[in-house]
């Protein structure tokens, strides 16, 4: 066994890990499930939502998973008639303060804390009180904020200040009345918000939507394509949501190498040039004053015409091609060796060296 490797015994199975893990992070490396609403793997531990406690032998309280680090032997009992119910009363605490919209909600199919409630069997009537009742803000054209249905899990606070450092949202206000608000509650504007939807992509509930694509469809009915980003060289991964042959919107890849679910504007929000009507479908070349529609063949013996002219006019030296880092670096190789090979010119550059 390695230094950095201990051993610990979950549900009664023994089971490695490494020393610096919590209990959260073991368990999900030994295939066992602890609920949680408050935790995002792109965020440090936060311990709000409660619901990943577990029982820890040795220690008198139940301890929370995601706050927790392993320690050599330790025994961890993850359910319990115990601890599920104890998980059942947070989830009953959350639905008291929550509107019961389910059949409209644009989160219904994808909603943590919905998914939580059937698997414990909770529907939010034993708990009676005030409610918020509060209007929906669509104050800008990216995010949709519905403040009834935030559970104050602190999710896109923290990822807000955490990982964009933006610190375009915090948690305002006092008791019944906190809420994630931007400073004064303002309106997001380009001046106090990246509009990268990082908040989006966190939220367990449908308090945070993307306004782009609401009301299009539901997320089973989606099929998600896997793509890179195309906006700049960094390769950042991100799934398209496909409906009806349209694209509906943009959801993060937590699991990509590159970006593990972040994104910026262009890579969330900057998708309707792919069914813009003016979006160019067929080579264009240039007769007289205009463009005309043009086969492949066309286009591309036109351009190499043009190129052979400047050859024979100018010498071979004076050729060269301007790659960019929005394309891939197979297509950037391949230009670099087309100008090299096929024009004999060394003249290669890229819009990145800048």
């Amino acid at each position: 066994m390695s230094d950095n490797k201990i051993k610990i015994t979950i549900n009664g199975t023994e089971t490695l890990c490494n020393r610096e893990d919590t209990i959260l992070k073991a368990a999900k490396r030994a295939g066992v499930h602890i609920p949680t609403l408050c935790n995002d793997e792109r965020l440090e531990p936060y311990g709000g939502c409660r619901l990943c406690i577990v029982e820890v032998k040795g220690v008198a309280r139940p301890l929370t998973a995601c706050t927790t680090p392993v320690a050599e032997n330790m025994e961890v009992v993850t359910e319990s008639d115990t601890i599920r119910k104890m998980r059942a009363h947070v989830i009953e605490l959350l639905l008291s303060n929550h509107p019961n919209d389910c059949m409209r909600c644009e989160k219904t199919g994808d909603c943590a804390l919905q998914n939580l409630s059937y698997e414990y069997g909770v529907d939010g009537s034993r708990y009676e009180g005030e409610k918020w009742d509060l209007p929906i803000r669509e104050d800008n054209p990216f995010i949709t904020y519905e403040p009834n249905k935030c559970i104050l899990c602190g999710r896109c606070t923290r990822i807000c200040n955490e990982v964009v450092m933006a610190g375009t949202i915090e948690l305002t206000g006092r008791g019944f009345n906190s809420m994630p608000d931007t400073a004064f509650r303002k309106p997001r504007t380009l001046e106090n918000c990246e509009f990268c939807g990082q908040c989006v992509s966190t939220c367990p509930t449908g308090a945070l939507t993307d306004r782009k694509g609401r009301g299009k469809g539901r997320s089973y009915e989606m099929k998600k394509v896997k793509t890179t980003c195309s906006y700049c060289g960094t390769g950042c991964n991100f799934y398209l949501n496909v409906k009806d042959n349209k694209v509906v919107k943009v959801t993060s890849a937590y699991e990509a190498p590159v970006n593990q679910g972040n994104l910026c504007i262009k890579g969330r929000y900057g998708y309707d040039f792919i069914h813009h009507p003016d979006r160019i479908k067929t080579p264009l070349i240039r007769k007289g004053d205009k463009f005309v529609e043009a086969s492949w063949d066309e286009a591309l013996e036109l351009v190499a015409d043009k190129f052979n002219e400047l050859i024979k006019k100018y010498g071979r030296e004076k050729v060269g091609g301007f790659s960019s880092s929005r394309c891939t670096n197979e297509e950037n190789y391949l230009l670099s060796k087309w100008v090299r090979c096929a024009i004999g010119s060394n003249n290669v550059d890229n819009c990145a060296r800048v």
